[in-house]
């Protein structure tokens, strides 16, 4: 059958008998509707211009045009149509006669299926039923490893093994509980397995609550057994620094043949720190939050914990009113160290339960409320010693909790805040047991009778003047005062070592040495001058006193080199850097009171002056009583102070006292009692410097060549006036080579008035009437009125 070509669809011309614009609707309604356009624009324009027979006469139009094409194109096509209705005449009998094929080929395959059915029935009946076996026996399997599972968590609680019972837990949800068969045992299972869950996790809270109780105590004692291990560690250094000075002595003292010797430090420190850290168990803790981690409650149980820790420390930072701080301090301290013992090894074993920030605030926080603590309570203290106990735990608890890498600058600089105040305190002490030891020493010379006594008083503070031990009983040289004063010094450089040590300062003996001086020049000085200006009342005490402060010398350099050796530094270092006698003030004050006492003494014999003739006939050769009387008096004082007072201090009241006497003797020829008088009476005072002088040149012996001519230079006073006096060619004291070279002691105006009250031999009175004017002057008399008459011009 031929097919004909589509043709090509056009819209028909509209007809004349419209006008213009329902020509031009109906051409767009055509084109839409040919091209299969929507017609809704159209519809709606028809309805909104209130014309829709417009539309639908459109509409007709197009129908119309239509209807007259199929009819051509039937038609076109009419010849076709009959070929095609024959072709199909044809073909029926071909069906007819494939329909009987067909029926008689259905009736063969039923006859021959019938039996086949059958078997293949019993077949599929035989199949469910070993689907439904096998089913069965594998839902039997999931329940026998179900109560298996079941039974194993059971028995695991049972046991407190939560950790297996929540595993058992897992799986069964995991791996059996979608595959449940029974919808029984699925609802069971949904309703025990969070209630286990909630039980687990009640138990675990509760043991975690009871370890909370627990660690409290544990902390406490962790805490003291820390410190205890620094303590120790502290005494083992000490013990090390003390054979350290030892051997320092030693090589000070040239002692060639030491031996030196390697010692292994025993492993106690380790032992106890295993011990210390041992000796709290934190596996309640750890099986707490792995139960949590284990039922994915990880960050609640972290926030738990890390808030009741929180309350714990805050709790340890109340402070007790009713104990006092002194007896409850290391409780206080050892309390907080034990928390961050635990707290340390939960940061570090813990598996991120606490974080190191976390930790750090808390320290930070505990280190806040010990400062403010501490300002309080010292602020409170009027006692140095209890001080002292105080910031010796406190260092003690620093150097704990620096050993697991606390920062405890903080506490530092408290102590360090307060360390004027402390050696304020301890300077009060000591200013009183000063003046306790002061008020109680009669000013007589220690009596020893036993070695222990020597070293505790002598060797102790390194008074010795010898190596060799003395025979005893021994009286030393000193009064009680000097090693019990030792003794209050010693102490406080060890005291004053203890407070500055263990805290990071670098300049220990800098500081140490500062309020040392400030112990020796205030407080030591100022209650020795008290007493030597108040209550010593004789030669015997004055003497005793300044024997005392000679010894106090020694005694001094032996204080620096203990706070030097105390402080860690070599003693060549300190050695390098002393400065002068502390006790200046007292140690001069004590000679010039023995000086002025002994001078009173002289004094009295010195009043047997104004029994000197002074206008004697001829002089004396064995010198005048007075000088006899001092001479005797200054052999006795030196007999008998040569057994106390060192040299040199014997040798500067000697000296002061001859110059004393040699004041007095100048003294008497210028005062109103003397009017006047003779050579013979300037030849008797000749021998008596004489006498003097050889006294001064006797000491020799006693203390040097040097020293003996020093004391024969403070008669040089008397002595060049005496010299002048007799001097042939007095008017010499007027050229200055001279009168620097013998004359440099004499005051010109002294000189005048003396020289006025000399007279010669021929001036006695009535001596002189018989010769009156005709003997001639004398040359020396001469030369003496030549020199006053030229002074008087000068003045």
């Amino acid at each position: 059958m031929n097919s004909t070509k589509i043709r090509r669809k056009v819209v028909p011309a509209p007809s004349e008998n419209g006008d213009t614009g329902d020509k031009q609707d109906q051409l767009l309604l055509s084109a839409s509707i040919c091209n299969g356009e929507d017609l809704g624009p159209f519809i709606r324009k028809t309805f909104a211009s209130g014309k829709p027979e417009i539309l639908l006469r459109h509409l007709e139009h197009f129908r119309r045009y239509k209807e007259s094409e199929i009819e051509d194109v039937c038609r076109a096509h009419y010849q076709d149509f009959i070929m095609a209705v024959d072709d199909l005449r044809s073909l029926l009998s071909d069906v007819d006669s494939l329909k009987s094929s067909l029926y008689d080929s259905n009736a063969k395959l039923q006859s021959v299926a019938v039996p086949l059915l059958t078997s293949l029935d019993s077949f599929v009946e035989a199949r469910s039923k070993c689907r439904n076996i096998a089913f069965a026996i594998r839902s039997l399997n999931i329940c026998v490893q179900l109560m298996e599972l079941c039974s194993r968590a059971n028995f695991h609680l049972s046991k407190g093994n939560f950790y297996m019972a929540l595993k058992s837990l897992d799986s069964i949800q995991r791996d059996f509980l979608d595959k449940t068969p029974s919808s029984t045992l699925r609802r069971m299972l949904e309703k025990q397995i969070p209630a286990i869950r909630t039980h687990i996790e009640r138990k675990v809270s509760k043991e975690f609550g009871d370890w909370l109780v627990e660690i409290r105590i544990v902390s406490r004692n962790l805490g003291q057994l820390a410190i205890g291990q620094a303590s120790a560690g502290r005494q083992r250094e000490e013990e090390l620094r003390i054979k350290q000075r030892q051997a320092e002595e030693q090589s000070r003292l040239s002692l060639r043949d030491c031996v030196y010797a390697l010692e292994e430090e025993d492993d106690g420190n380790s032992g106890m720190e295993e011990a210390g850290e041992n000796g709290f168990d934190l596996t309640p803790l750890y099986r707490a939050y792995h139960i949590h981690q284990t039922l994915g409650l990880e960050a609640r149980f972290q926030k738990y914990y890390f808030e009741n820790r929180k309350l714990q420390l805050t709790s340890d930072f109340q402070v007790s009113s009713m104990t006092p701080f002194l007896e409850s301090h290391q409780t206080f301290f050892a309390q907080i160290a034990g928390f961050f013992i635990v707290e340390d090894r939960v940061l570090r074993t813990g598996g991120g339960l606490i974080s190191k920030m976390e930790v750090e605030n808390l320290w930070d926080t505990a280190v806040s409320k010990m400062c403010s603590v501490l300002e309080d309570q010292f602020s409170r203290m009027h006692t140095a010693n209890h001080l002292l106990l105080i910031k010796d735990y406190v260092s003690l608890l620093g150097v704990t909790m620096r050993r697991y890498g606390f920062p405890i600058d903080a506490l530092l600089d408290v102590l360090s805040k307060h360390r004027d105040k402390y050696h304020e305190l301890l300077l009060s002490d000591c200013r009183k047991q000063i003046a306790e030891a002061l008020a109680a020493d009669k000013f007589e010379q220690m009596y020893m009778k036993k070695e222990y006594e020597y070293s505790m008083n002598v060797l102790s503070f390194q008074l010795q003047t010898s190596s060799i031990m003395p025979a005893f009983p021994f009286v030393a040289p000193f009064s009680s005062t000097v090693p019990d004063c030792c003794r209050i010094v010693r102490s406080f450089i060890e005291d004053s070592v203890s407070f500055m040590s263990y805290g990071g300062h670098l300049e220990l003996y800098d500081v140490v040495k500062k309020y040392l001086d400030r112990l020796l020049t205030e407080v030591l000085d100022g209650a020795l001058l008290r007493v030597i200006n108040g209550s010593m009342s004789g030669v015997t005490q004055a003497m005793q006193m300044a024997a005392n402060m000679a010894v106090f010398e020694r005694a001094c350099d032996f204080f620096f080199r203990h706070a030097a050796q105390l402080s860690g530094i070599p003693l060549r270092i300190a050695e390098r850097g002393r400065r002068q006698f502390p006790l200046t003030k007292a140690r001069d004050a004590a000679e010039e009171m023995l000086s002025g006492l002994l001078k009173q003494k002289v004094d009295g014999f010195l009043s047997l002056i104004e029994n000197v003739n002074w206008m004697a006939d001829e002089p004396l050769q064995g010198g005048n009583e007075y000088v006899n009387e001092v001479i005797i008096f200054l052999e006795t004082l030196v007999s008998t102070a040569q057994q106390i007072l060192p040299v040199q201090v014997l040798k500067r009241v000697l000296q002061d006292v001859l110059s004393h006497i040699s004041e007095m003797i100048v003294g008497a020829l210028l005062g109103e009692s003397v009017k006047r008088f003779n050579v013979n009476a300037v030849m008797g005072l000749d021998v008596d410097i004489r006498l003097l002088e050889s006294f001064a040149e006797n000491q020799a012996p006693l203390l040097s060549e040097a020293d003996a001519n020093q004391l024969k230079s403070a008669l040089v006073e008397s002595r060049q006036m005496i010299n002048l006096l007799l001097s042939n060619h007095p008017e010499n004291f007027l050229n200055p080579v001279i009168r620097e070279r013998s004359y440099n002691a004499l005051d010109y105006r002294k000189v005048v008035t003396i020289s006025e009250k000399l007279r010669d031999q021929s001036d006695r009175l009535f001596g002189s009437f018989g010769t009156r004017g005709g003997a001639k002057q004398n040359p020396k008399k001469k030369s003496l009125d030549a020199l006053i008459k030229r002074l008087k011009d000068v003045n």
